[in-house]
């Protein structure tokens, strides 16, 4: 019996093509076997360090702990194709890596990156390397290497990704194990998507170049900035803080759940508005707010965790590169 009510399609992200909880048990499954190689290293150096949940990995070289990690900047790279311009995408790529890193306190000395792509273009590889020579010189990092590797029959486009080295004193080293009840939970505000979800984001925009255009804004760098506050290899601590999440694919919930012992919750009881391109496309798709929140970072791109104390010493830093940031909940 029909109700008379037009009941709108709701989009999703599985629906878009990306199945999360697919995604979280195969990363288990590699996580599963990386740790296999853990004990090649014991007692030598460059021994792992065991960090579950964390952002990157860590490596014992005696006097400090080397960090590494590696991610890209996903399908954002065709909302590019779409609009026809590369030149922001390098804020994008180093975001995705440098600021995994300075989740642990780790500066990053150092990245490399890969295009592999269906044609090589060199009017596309100029503004692609052009965004990201910018975004690294900014935040004193050398790009050490890369590779570009043309495959006609192995890739529909482009892709894009990068690891990055960095360093931190082991009395830095921050993990989140030092968070306890009533820490306050501080977000660095994004400006857009970053580069987590797009999937979701093309499947509603359905080509739209002008809407295209808007999810092109390019990610904050948190790196330098939070580097300010926990001290960049060996220069002072400003701000003691108990642990850092990157908010990329899975939301604010699911990453900061991330760095939380057993017995610890976050609850979030003062988020920002959601940016407002994402209120758009979620009206467009008709995405739900749990949908939203478990698939963008819906304006906070990342978390600080810290005694109430030390949140004034945040935000004046955070003003200090021009990044917004506010108190959104605390720890239960």
């Amino acid at each position: 019996m029909s109700t008379g009510k037009n009941i709108m399609h709701r989009a999703t992200y599985k629906e878009a093509g990306v199945d999360v909880s697919l995604g979280d048990r195969c990363s288990k499954i590699a996580y599963g076997y990386a740790k296999q190689t853990f004990s090649s290293r014991k007692g030598m150096i460059g021994e792992p360090v065991n960090i579950e949940g964390g952002f990157s990995g860590v490596l014992d070289m005696g006097d400090f702990y080397l960090v590494q990690n590696s991610d890209g900047v996903g399908s954002k790279i065709e909302i590019a194709r779409l609009v026809g311009k590369y030149d922001t995408l390098g804020y994008d790529l180093l975001a995705m890596v440098a600021d995994d890193a300075v989740c642990l306190g780790a500066e990053v000395i150092s990245m490399v990156n890969t295009i592999d792509t269906e044609k090589v273009d060199p009017r596309i590889t100029e503004e692609l390397m052009k965004g990201l020579t910018k975004a690294c010189r900014e935040q004193n990092i050398v790009i050490a290497g890369g590779e570009i590797a043309e495959m006609p029959d192995h890739i529909k486009g482009m892709t894009w990704n990068a690891s990055a080295v960095g360093i931190v004193e082991k009395s830095k080293l921050i993990t989140g194990k030092n968070i306890v009840k009533g820490d306050i939970i501080v977000g660095l505000q994004s400006r857009g998507f970053r580069s987590n979800g797009f999937t979701l984001v093309r499947h509603i925009l359905k080509g739209d170049k002008k809407m295209g255009q808007v999810c092109l804004t390019p990610s904050v760098v948190y790196h330098r900035c939070v580097l300010d506050m926990v001290g960049a290899y060996k220069k002072k601590r400003i701000v003691n803080i108990h642990g850092i999440a990157h908010i990329t694919g899975g939301g604010i919930y699911n990453n900061t759940g991330r760095i939380l012992s057993k017995g610890r919750k976050a609850i979030f009881n003062n988020l920002p508005d959601p940016r407002p391109i994402m209120k758009t496309l979620m009206e467009m798709g008709n995405v739900s707010e749990t949908e939203a929140y478990k698939t963008w970072n819906m304006g906070v791109g990342m978390v600080l965790i810290c005694e109430e104390k030390e949140v004034s010493k945040i935000q004046k830093i955070a003003d200090n590169h021009g990044i917004k940031s506010q108190k959104i909940g605390y720890i239960q």
